[in-house]
């Protein structure tokens, strides 16, 4: 599904292929039946705010939404096993889970990466696809939520995936509001400061790292190569991330 592609370009790092790609993305987002009008609409804002803000305060402003700890991160198993060594075995799976369906990552980017767990999706059948975010379901409400609690255009991108999974994103965010309405969120330097300080822990050891391209700082290192995850001409694979 080209959509999945689509959002996943809007959940990575901004970049100026994506500025350029602006009609390009317009069209997919308005020929998408997977959506409701209202989803694409959403989608459509969002895309039309990264592509007419300056870049270097949208890569600003995404930092600042995404990188700023872990309640925001777009690490799936981040949320789901913290920095337990389980994420580590998590992270394996998945990367079999790539290599079996003939998807190669040719970037340094964690497997469990969203932007790059859509784009595999885009690749894989319609149920395929619709199965792996149902599998996430909890997440992609729990991080929907939080983002609209910031009235985040971001939003966006997890309630259209919730409706593509089959879930009504109204029904699906609703049912972890309460939970997000008692979560702390602390952002402040100090917190930061705390959270980088903590022992770092090695998830795979050897090859497996190498190959799942482990960092300390997954994002960071995105953010600092300000390099496009993958292109957008839906018309051929993708330049860093390719089904082969």
């Amino acid at each position: 599904m080209q959509i999945l592609k689509v959002i996943s370009l809007l959940l990575d790092y901004p970049a100026q292929a994506v500025v350029d790609a602006h009609d390009e993305l317009t069209a997919a987002i308005t020929a998408t039946r997977v959506i409701s009008p209202e989803q694409r609409s959403a989608v459509q804002a969002l895309l039309n705010k990264l592509t007419t803000t300056e870049l270097l305060d949208t890569q600003e402003n995404y930092h600042s939404q995404f990188n700023r700890g872990r309640h925001f991160s777009l690490l799936l198993f981040e949320h789901v096993h913290g920095e337990s060594r389980d994420r580590g075995q998590a992270m394996v799976d998945l990367m079999a889970q790539y290599e079996n369906d003939g998807f190669n990552i040719g970037v340094k980017e964690l497997p469990d990466y969203i932007p790059l767990y859509l784009e595999y999706l885009s690749y894989c059948d319609e149920p395929t696809a619709r199965a792996g975010l149902a599998d996430v379901e909890h997440l992609l409400a729990l991080l929907a939520a939080r983002l609209e609690e910031q009235k985040s255009p971001y939003a966006a991108c997890f309630t259209a995936l919730l409706q593509i999974a089959g879930f009504e994103p109204e029904l699906a965010v609703a049912e972890v509001r309460e939970q997000v309405s008692k979560e702390v969120y602390d952002d402040s330097l100090e917190a930061l400061d705390a959270l980088w300080e903590e022992e770092a822990v090695t998830f795979m050891a050897g090859d497996q790292a190498a190959s799942c391209g482990v960092s300390s700082a997954p994002q960071k290192a995105r953010e600092e190569s300000a390099v496009p995850l993958h292109w957008v001409d839906f018309g051929h694979d993708a330049t860093a991330a390719n089904k082969v």
